[in-house]
């Protein structure tokens, strides 16, 4: 309105004024019409709407209606386009659209979760512009106590590895629950990368919070090839946890019940009749678990069923408490035989 109360002709806006752009956000601003009065209720006003366009569809849609001749657009890509346009609507209904204009969002600060970001995508080029930014510790942690170097362990990518490596990285540094990236490896079976752990450093003897080794680790994993590399590298065959004191045929026997995994510890020397703090063996451990195959595995390798843990029970005690018939059967035939050739 003027003064003298006529409408001022509706002429087209300007397309909106670039202010401050960052990586996620976009400053616009626009000029309101000259002479129109700012006192009164708002409904005398001039709104002002935004309008950012849909690059797929080429459609409109509204993110901002107000008075206000500003407004910051948030939460946006780095380094993506958008278009925007500006909606005058006066009091009387009548509204006219400006322009659109074109605005580029900038790239992202280089920062521990870009590094982290291009590692878990396997992206080469994007880590290796992050790494020679300078601003960026290679060691740097992610939020669940990850290094760049334990995220491509665990994931097999060996390159990211070798180049994470040469920028630095530090191949025994731990996670919160005390894994390293040699663990990660060995427990996901990536021998390339243990392969090259171990070259750079990488220790048997490193253990987590709670206790266990690469080798504990890659017995869980059931990787026969790594296990087969770690026991050509002089890896100790019988090293402990330091929890329940379990070698690595125990924890086969705990956990996986794999008999392909004990048949390649034993046959390289693991001793069958270790025990652990309460002294169980890992028959009875297997026994426990009902792991029935691992069980005829280790009397056949040598394993004594009449030994007897802290507690007096034996073998045959554990498999009796639980019912566990098929095992209890394997026990009394491997007695008998024994008997026989007695």
């Amino acid at each position: 309105m003027t003064n003298t109360g006529i409408p001022k002709p509706f002429k087209t806006p300007s397309p909106p004024v670039i202010g401050k752009v960052s990586h996620h956000s976009i400053e616009l601003c626009w000029e309101t019409e000259e002479n129109e009065p700012r006192s009164g209720p708002p409904e005398r006003w001039t709104s002002f709407s935004v309008e950012e366009m849909d690059l797929k569809s080429h459609t409109y849609g509204t993110i901002y209606v107000g008075y206000s001749n500003q407004h910051t657009v948030q939460g946006l890509d780095p380094s993506t386009a958008y278009k925007f346009r500006l909606r005058f609507t006066r009091p009387t209904g009548e509204s006219l659209y400006s322009p659109c204009v074109s605005v580029s969002t900038t790239r992202e600060p280089v920062s521990g979760m870009s590094l982290h970001r291009a590692v878990n995508m396997n992206d080469e080029e994007e880590m290796t512009r992050v790494l020679q930014s300078g601003s960026v510790i290679v060691n740097v942690h992610d939020k669940l106590g990850f290094t760049p170097l334990m995220v491509a362990a665990q994931k097999g990518f060996a390159r990211i590895v070798h180049q994470l490596v040469e920028h630095g990285a530090d191949v025994n540094m731990k996670n919160g629950s005390g894994r390293d990236s040699l663990m990660l490896a060995c427990f996901s079976g990536h021998l390339d990368i243990v392969k090259y752990l171990r070259k750079f450093g990488a220790s048997w003897k490193s253990q987590d919070m709670g206790g266990c080794t690469p080798l504990h680790w890659a017995a869980d994993g059931g990787h026969l090839a790594v296990i087969a590399y770690m026991i050509q590298d002089k890896c100790e065959l019988d090293i402990r946890d330091g929890v329940s004191q379990w070698t690595p045929l125990m924890r086969v026997s705990a956990v996986s019940g794999n008999p392909s995994v004990a048949s390649l510890l034993i046959r390289a020397g693991a001793d069958v009749n270790a025990r652990d703090k309460d002294g169980k063996t890992p028959l009875m451990i297997a026994v426990l678990n009902n792991h029935e195959e691992l069980v005829q595995l280790l009397l056949d390798s040598g394993a004594d069923h009449d030994v007897k843990n802290e507690f007096g029970s034996g073998a045959a005690e554990m498999a009796k408490a639980f019912g566990r018939e098929n095992i209890i059967n394997l026990l009394e035939r491997k007695k008998s035989t024994d008997h026989e050739l007695e």
